[in-house]
């Protein structure tokens, strides 16, 4: 299991929001119309870094700070993990060195390296590009960054602390999963305000891992790989984040490429923020779940908005149900 405590999570805001504040939720009346529940947005994309992941980082590297480890540190990322430990390293001067896969995001290579990272290119995929990682930082004496963490739990938690007290009588919650931090922080955060909203997990469906082992009740890895959210692109799941799923979720449900896409379409038209791929899959499994919450409160978690211009400028140019 991996929750985080109330006092965990209050402590923890206190370290994100020494570095910004809490971000936005809003209810968005024409997202409520196209899903037939009162829906509400919590924006991420409003963060620094553009998502969720930043919270995780500034309170890792303020715990290794603390505690006088300030030797550089490597981690695998395809961009919000990396952005998130790239701003928070050099804020404690620490040397931050992050690897990304091979045809990563372009522009989120080029916002790492802007937020002081070393930048590695390596591997075909995130799974590939953490093993390269693992065996540099054996090598050259570096903090191997983990991608599910504790602390990172508690840190990225604390934007369900937020969104909780500020709309504490939420029916569902949708939330996406990479690696498992931001779906067992909202989970902690619901467990400790007392909340009875469901909280429902999202994944790809070319990326199955989670709904493999939430079904098994159990880890259970996956060869298979094939979505552009990168964000939800896992293959190996995390122990400690499917033990706090299976406990704590109420289902997960699969998205496809297409249903995200045209969630990034609903998110521009509807409330003209940009959503990349893994931030429009909870609205995505909302919105294919409309004739199951009808008449509830639900909210969306909109992790991220670090979506490649070309990219994001084809999707938009498609109509819903493919190009």
């Amino acid at each position: 299991m991996s929750t985080a405590t109330l006092q965990e999570l209050e402590d923890a805001a206190e370290v994100v929001h020494a570095t910004f504040g809490p971000t936005p939720q809003y209810h968005w009346p024409l997202l409520s119309a196209r899903s037939g529940c009162e829906a509400w947005v919590k924006h991420e994309n409003h963060t620094p870094t553009g998502a969720f992941k930043i919270r995780g980082g500034l309170v890792y590297m303020a715990e290794r700070a603390a505690a006088g480890k300030t030797g550089g540190v490597i981690a695998a990322s395809t961009g919000n993990h990396g952005q998130s430990i790239a701003v928070a390293a050099t804020r404690y001067g620490i040397k931050p060195v992050i690897v990304v896969p091979e045809g990563n995001s372009p522009e989120k290579n080029a916002l790492m390296k802007a937020q002081g990272a070393e930048l590695v290119v390596h591997g075909w995929d995130f799974q590939a590009a953490y093993e390269y990682a693992r065996d540099r930082a054996a090598d050259e004496d570096l903090f191997l960054m983990p991608s599910f963490d504790q602390a990172l739990v508690r840190g990225v938690g604390t934007y369900g602390l937020e969104l909780f007290r500020a709309v504490p009588d939420l029916d569902a919650v949708y939330v996406p999963i990479g690696l498992g931090s931001g779906i067992c922080g909202v989970i902690s955060a619901r467990d400790a305000t007392g909340s009875k909203a469901d909280v429902i997990g999202v994944i790809a469906e070319g990326a199955p891992t989670y709904k493999l082992s939430f079904d098994a009740g159990e880890c259970v890895s996956s060869n298979r790989c094939d979505t552009f959210a990168a964000g939800v692109a896992c293959r190996v799941p995390v122990k400690e984040a499917v033990e706090t799923i299976c406990a704590g979720a109420a289902r997960i449900v699969v998205v496809t490429d297409d249903e995200i896409k045209a969630a990034m379409r609903a998110y521009f038209s509807d409330t003209h923020n940009v959503a990349e791929g893994a931030g429009a899959a909870p609205l995505a499994a909302l919105l294919q779940e409309k004739d199951h919450i009808r008449g509830t409160k639900a909210a969306a978690i909109l992790t991220g908005a670090n979506a490649d211009r070309d990219e994001f400028a084809q999707i938009m140019s498609e109509t819903d149900g493919g190009s």
